[in-house]
């Protein structure tokens, strides 16, 4: 009787707060989930600042980006200790955008994202992140640091650069030139927070640093503008209230809006001119490839952070959950504001050690970033720039992972230092979509080199084989080892046109060849045509079935005294001897 096939499991959703629940959840957990979200909220709060700053955005949209898409995210993907919110990793993709189609533009590229994550998590692409070799993520994450710091240099010095462009080049340039703007004071205040945040953590005193550097980078801000300037002549160290104004509800103000994120639609906003956006086709053609590039590194990102937090608790993600969690995160938060959202590893391992037992830290950690908008909207405004700008100085260091670049660009094979530099020097120069296209390609390219190194032919002496009798001179045995695939199948079979002439009969051993492509079924095909018109007959040997049906289906069929294929050598060498007996018929064929 048949047996009865289970139909595919459709990707679930909220497969992470379900495995926490299903494990048993209890009053202990929720109190560690609840200092995990405590902790972690602190530290997202002047992370969504800044990252919605080097973005090109007023920081309330980094806020809310921590608030929606982390909650939502939280609660319907597929792991348990993801904390998703803006990332430095999607700097460099959306301050571009920003600058072409303004906020209104890089909120609708973020709903076309998420889209896209969606569907990628519908048709379980999950698994996407194995085939993203180590050295191209190398590459262009620690390229994406070096633009994250250089971005932050005229804000850290308090240069007068006016607005930044889109390439790199140009944006150095920008800020050698003006140098000679240097205000004393804004690098005095980025100095000292970074030397506090720096300094912090040896103190061993469990307050995240990111918050006190920026606490005292504010009191010593607050205290130069109010102790030595004029205030009603501005401020000497410039802030997020004297930098950004907004209008909300009939109201205005300086700094951020002391209101939760409310629904606004994101082509309402304005784009690059200022003006509302027009929604049309031509917008949504224009924005479909910085959508698609979002979706793939926020896949990517939020992926690789899933497999670090497996690493560290002993558990296990869905990936294609994950995927569709990222999605609809990145499809709501923009209608409340919000920008790119994806999971973010710092943030994440700060989770983990805080003792997080599941997602609920991550909504906890959403809750005290809408507290702090509502309520400390007038603190926050205080921080100084410079202080956002040390901040992300120290974001860019540690994203970089410099010690793990320099060991592989000392240790690491000369094919995958060349892909790690190149996707480096590509993020730098260009962006970063183009550097993992090409980093990919570079990637592809060398393993099929690899892979064909690996497929080798060989004549084999019958005397000294273990599985075969002698055979006659007539006779001649060849051992294929490795993949038949297009890089290398042509390099495997060559050396077979070049036969004894005076063997009548071939014997193929293909034992360790696990797979054939269409190129190598082409190129066999040649071989066999030719050794038929030379007078040569051919065996294979050993061939899985599969492969054999791929064979029949080319057009590649047994015929008497010519070609045909066995199981076993010993077997392969009874009918090569038949036939140079001249004893071979259809019926032996069929039966061979």
């Amino acid at each position: 009787m048949a047996r009865h096939r289970p139909s595919p499991r459709l990707p679930g959703i909220a497969t992470g707060l379900r495995a926490a629940w299903r494990d048993g959840y209890g009053l202990d957990d929720l109190r560690r989930d609840v200092l995990a979200g405590l902790t972690i909220g602190t530290v997202a709060v002047p992370l969504s600042m800044a990252l919605a700053i080097a973005t090109g955005v007023p920081p309330q949209h980094g806020l809310y980006t921590a608030i929606v898409a982390g909650a939502i995210i939280a609660l319907t993907g597929g792991s348990r200790f993801n904390v998703s919110g803006p990332t430095a990793a999607f700097v460099v993709i959306l301050f571009p955008i920003v600058q072409q189609y303004g906020l209104g533009g890089l909120l609708l590229a973020s709903m076309m994202a998420g889209l896209i994550l969606v569907a990628l998590g519908l048709t379980g692409m999950g698994r996407l992140i194995q085939y993203v070799p180590y050295p191209v993520v190398l590459g262009f994450t620690a390229g994406i640091a070096v633009v994250i710091a250089v971005l932050q240099v005229p804000d850290f010095l308090g240069l007068q650069v006016g607005q930044l462009g889109e390439h790199f080049v140009e944006n150095l340039g920008r800020i050698a030139v003006s140098l000679p703007s240097l205000e004393p004071l804004e690098l005095g205040i980025g100095a000292f927070t970074l030397g506090v945040m720096l300094l912090w953590p040896r103190l061993h005193v469990p307050i995240p640093a990111p918050l006190i550097g920026l606490v005292v980078g504010a009191v010593a801000a607050y205290a130069v503008n109010h102790g030595i300037g004029d205030p009603s002549s501005g401020n000497l160290v410039e802030t997020i209230a004297s930098r950004f104004t907004w209008e909300a509800r009939g109201e205005t103000g300086s700094g951020i809006p002391p209101i939760a994120p409310s629904l606004v639609a994101p082509w309402r906003l304005p784009g690059a001119d200022g003006e509302p956006l027009a929604l049309d086709f031509e917008l949504i053609r224009a924005l479909l490839g910085p959508a698609f590039a979002i979706a793939m590194l926020g896949a990517i990102e939020s992926l690789l952070c899933a497999v670090v937090s497996d690493g560290l608790t002993r558990t296990r993600h869905d990936p294609n959950a994950e995927l569709i969690g990222q999605g609809l995160g990145n499809i709501v938060a923009p209608l409340f504001g919000g920008i790119t959202a994806t999971a973010a590893i710092a943030r994440t391992a700060t989770n983990i050690r805080s003792g997080a037992r599941s997602p609920i830290a991550a909504v906890v950690h959403s809750l005290v970033v809408l507290l702090a908008v509502v309520a400390l909207a007038g603190l926050l405004g205080l921080v100084p720039m410079a202080a956002l700008a040390a901040l992300l100085f120290i974001v860019a260091w540690n994203m970089s992972e410099a010690r793990h670049f320099l060991h592989t660009l000392r240790s690491a094979p000369a094919g995958d230092v060349a892909i790690l530099v190149t996707c480096f020097t590509l993020t730098v120069v260009f962006d970063m979509v183009l550097a993992v296209a090409v980093g990919i390609g570079l990637a592809a390219a060398l393993f099929i080199r690899r892979m064909s190194l690996l497929t080798q032919t060989q004549r084999v002496d019958s005397g000294t084989h273990a599985s075969i009798d002698e055979l006659p001179g007539e006779v001649a045995l060849y051992d294929i080892n490795g993949p038949l695939f297009f890089g290398a199948a042509e390099k495997a079979l060559v050396s077979l046109h070049l036969v004894d002439p005076k063997v009548r009969v071939v014997i193929l051993d293909m034992h360790d060849v696990p797979s054939m492509d269409g190129t190598a079924i082409v190129a066999l095909k040649a071989l066999i045509d030719e050794m038929h018109r030379e007078g040569v007959s051919l065996v294979l040997v050993g061939l899985p079935a599969r492969i054999l049906v791929k064979l029949r289906r080319a057009g590649i069929r047994r015929t008497a005294g010519r070609l045909t294929w066995c199981r076993e050598l010993m077997h392969a060498r009874k009918v090569a001897l038949r036939w140079l007996d001249g004893h071979e018929t259809g019926s032996n064929a069929a039966r061979d």
